[in-house]
């Protein structure tokens, strides 16, 4: 296997594989994961995995892997997961959930696909481009509040009116349509670079978010998760930026605890509303040398749960 994802050993590890379990991969992404997996599962073993990037799905790797009997592959969101195992007959039965957030190494390496400004292509975005709106499409339609809106939640960026203004200038006389373009008009825009960050970072993954619904997609995928585990069935979700990792940190927080805080109030322990997952541990990181030899790997916080 040439590909290893970012913390992938500790990803197997946190997820305490048996050889007879049940697991979910939820970003199929280049197949990384779901090899380990797989590799550590006996005949009974079996793994369902999830991209909702077709070319994912219709990949070498992925025609490979549907090979093994014990694995399926299906075309779908994670926030569907709920119903794609109940399909297959396995919910409250999986052993492990493997959420491996954000973009991909195949979507940003590819200039097709939109998600980089550092090589120049259409601005598409999509993570499953058989569907939706592209950012090209959103960026010459879109309401300058809302845009305005957009910078400043998902992407954290100070200068959100001034990029929202040019983009909204620009697209009076010319079509937005490459990630060069879009690039260069931010740069503009900004009065001051950051060391070590390229000033469309913000805004990229701003867009990106906005277009794919990931937040909403997250929060879908985490409340059917805790749902479709068994009892002490793992969950191991990898962040990459800290937004993806709050609402991580904030679904196991709320699950972990009562939900139902009865103050001074005389109530009975069994009218509390429990939680679903434990926090397991803290949040890990890589290693040093993972971040030496893949940068990517520097923003990845990994959190684990387990279902009581």
């Amino acid at each position: 296997m040439e590909h290893l994802p970012v913390m992938f050993a500790k990803a197997l590890e946190q997820l305490s594989i048996k050889p007879d379990g049940v697991y979910l991969d939820c970003t199929f992404g280049r197949g990384g994961h779901s090899s380990g997996i797989l590799a550590q599962l006996n005949a009974n073993g079996r793994l369902i995995a999830l991209d909702r990037d077709i070319e994912a799905v219709n990949s070498p790797v992925a025609q490979q892997l549907q090979q093994d009997n014990r694995f399926k592959l299906v075309h779908s969101c994670f926030s569907e997961l709920g119903s794609v195992l109940a399909n297959e007959g396995l919910v409250g039965k999986i052993d492990g959930i493997l959420m491996d957030l954000g973009v991909s190494s195949p979507q940003l390496d590819n200039p097709d696909r939109g998600f980089s400004f550092m090589r120049n292509g259409l601005l598409d975005m999509r993570m499953d481009t058989s569907t939706g709106v592209s950012a090209q499409q959103w960026l010459a339609t879109v309401d300058e509040q809302h845009l305005i809106k957009v910078l400043f939640e998902f992407g954290e960026e100070r200068f959100a009116k001034r990029i929202a203004k040019v983009i909204i200038e620009t697209r009076k006389t010319t079509a937005i349509t490459t990630t060069k373009q879009l690039a260069k008009l931010i740069e503009e825009a900004i009065p001051f670079k950051e060391k070590h960050k390229h000033p469309a970072t913000r805004t990229f993954q701003a867009i990106r978010i906005e277009i794919n619904r990931e937040f909403d997609e997250l929060k879908a995928a985490l409340q059917q998760a805790a749902v479709v585990l068994k009892p002490n069935g793992r969950l191991v979700a990898i962040s990459f930026h800290s937004l993806e990792d709050r609402i991580v940190k904030r679904f196991i927080r709320d699950e972990s605890g009562a939900k139902y805080d009865p103050g001074k109030f005389p109530v009975k322990e069994a009218d509390i509303q429990k939680g679903l997952l434990q926090k397991i541990g803290k949040a890990l990181k890589a290693d040093p040398l993972e971040i030496e030899q893949n940068p990517r790997a520097r923003s990845a916080v990994m959190r684990v749960a387990e279902r009581v």
